[in-house]
């Protein structure tokens, strides 16, 4: 396919008449084709998209793009932020060599400017109350925004399996520290010790049940 043809064809795929959320430019052999402008609708933005590449090919580049993108067509957005790479976009960007050339090969002029965000709280004291509980974020995603190594989110799921089992509501993080208190220093502690001892002659010793049984501590 020749440039031209390349250009062509992206155009007519990406050309939309109305609102809509710029994402780049098409690359043709190794360069930036400013012509061929990549557009979404606006109002497709309420559906399914899997943005997907390498470490470092601009996945969370991506994302903000969209967010900052969303945000000043006043569609507010949601985004769970671990690390901490979106939470900048607050503050108005620093123009450096190159953005100006990135911005160039892509024929837009680039204006930096803040977006207003709003952070979110499992505990309400760092940011606005999430309305989710504890039950309904999960061990998972938990593990995660606490930076639990494998051992320690072993035994988040087992606490959080016991609970369920034993109809305990973990509403927020006191109900949490109860449970984990009950399971490793209180009556509790015999109890899962048991449950453990079961489980192990079926198979082999998992560290957090070696953690569990050895020190009945987290």
């Amino acid at each position: 396919m020749s440039k031209e043809k390349f250009i062509e064809s992206i155009s007519k795929s990406y050309t939309i008449a109305g609102a809509s959320i710029y994402l780049g430019a098409g690359i043709y052999e190794g360069e930036i084709l400013a012509e061929a402008k990549v557009n979404l609708p606006l109002r497709m933005m309420n559906r399914h998209g899997l943005v997907t590449g390498a470490t470092g090919s601009g996945k969370t580049r991506t994302l903000q793009l969209l967010a900052e993108q969303l945000s000043a067509a006043g569609v507010s957005v949601f985004m769970p932020d671990m690390k901490g790479d979106i939470s900048g976009m607050v503050i108005e960007g620093i123009v450096n060599d190159k953005i100006e050339e990135r911005a160039a090969a892509l024929g837009i002029k680039y204006s930096p400017s803040g977006y207003p965000i709003e952070l979110y709280s499992l505990s309400g004291k760092l940011g606005a109350q999430m309305r989710a509980t504890i039950t309904e974020f999960g061990p998972v995603l938990l593990s995660k925004v606490l930076e639990l190594n494998e051992v320690q989110s072993g035994v988040l799921m087992i606490l959080f399996k016991y609970a369920d089992d034993k109809d305990l509501p973990i509403v927020d993080l006191n109900d949490l520290k109860k449970v984990l208190n009950y399971l490793s220093e209180g009556a509790g502690a015999a109890e899962i010790k048991m449950i453990m001892e079961k489980f192990l002659r079926l198979q082999p010793v998992p560290s957090c049940a070696r953690l569990l049984l050895s020190n009945n501590k987290v």
